[in-house]
């Protein structure tokens, strides 16, 4: 059994996470969504723990400026190793 999951018990703990991180964080009811901002940059998910994917993502690569894929990184291609499938 893993001992955390994606699971809504756990997004008081992804906000609180990403506020610690220097972001600010807010729900957006009419679209459903949750966002974290900081600075200049802005990030959009479906749940809280989705959103704490995209704010390490974002500490991963450090972006000093906004470009078209900052975010991408595509070899090692793990998805297709993991999921042949997918794609």
């Amino acid at each position: 059994m893993p001992d955390i999951s994606a699971y809504p018990n756990v997004f008081n703990t992804a906000l609180v996470v990403i506020e610690s991180k220097g972001f600010s964080v807010r729900f957006d009811k009419s679209k459903e969504g949750w966002y974290a901002k900081k600075d200049e940059w802005e990030f959009l998910a479906d749940d809280p723990i989705q959103l704490l994917g995209l704010v390490s993502i974002y500490e991963f690569h450090s972006p000093q400026e906004k470009k078209e894929y900052w975010w991408k990184i595509d070899e090692p291609d793990l998805l297709s190793k993991l999921d042949p499938e997918i794609k």
